[in-house]
């Protein structure tokens, strides 16, 4: 298959499947989102989303949060993994926010990677969810489900891994095409034993097919 096919494909199949898909984690603006990326660093969303209530509403502002401590943030994502440095980096990023950025969170992916805490990834997954920027963010999941797909070849690291997705996936759709490889990665297409049985775009899969090949016969 060619990769022009392989991309057209899976950006039908998803936009037909999942036309609604959206980040899992949970916020009201763009300051709970950057928030909420930033502590969902090698965490699942599902604990961030158990975790930031409270934090909301201890710290709802970033003056609020800015004006606190390590010691006082810790307190309340210590559920979360690596909680002494994302203590660290979230008064710091309110901090800048408030000095750099008037309070309000940048939309530009460069502006924001300036924050304490905040790499590409997370840079990306703000730019695009709450600015609707063309943004690819590429996570563990995303940097997986791309090169088992096809999409992705020969990328040795994630910012490889999003030049080729970006320069492929119709402009319109990365924003979204993240949240689809997100998912899949998740749900279906996960780290160990993939649930290929149940994947609807088998057909179009480099790892499926080099599966079948090592088959003696059909799946059932």
């Amino acid at each position: 298959m060619k990769k022009a096919d392989r991309y057209q494909q899976f950006v039908e199949y998803f936009s037909k499947h999942q036309p609604d898909a959206v980040t899992e984690l949970e916020y009201e603006n763009p300051y709970q989102l950057l928030v909420s990326v930033i502590l969902s660093a090698q965490c699942t969303d599902k604990r961030v989303n158990m975790t930031t209530p409270a934090f909301f509403k201890n710290f709802p502002t970033p003056e609020v949060l800015a004006a606190s401590s390590q010691v006082e943030v810790f307190q309340y994502i210590k559920s979360i993994s690596y909680p002494n440095n994302k203590a660290k980096h979230l008064v710091g990023m309110a901090k800048m926010l408030m000095n750099d950025f008037g309070g309000e969170v940048p939309a530009d992916v460069d502006q924001l990677q300036k924050l304490p805490g905040v790499g590409r990834k997370t840079a990306n997954v703000v730019a695009s969810v709450v600015f609707n920027k063309a943004c690819m963010p590429v996570d563990t999941h995303v940097f997986r489900v791309s090169a088992r797909i096809g999409l992705t070849v020969n990328a040795k690291n994630p910012l490889q891994a999003e030049q080729q997705l970006v320069k492929n996936i119709p402009e319109e759709k990365i924003s979204i095409a993240h949240h689809w490889l997100i998912l899949h990665g998740r749900y279906v297409c996960i780290a160990r034993n993939p649930k290929c049985h149940e994947c609807g775009i088998k057909q179009l899969c480099k790892y499926y097919e080099k599966l079948q090949g090592k088959r003696p016969y059909p799946p059932h």
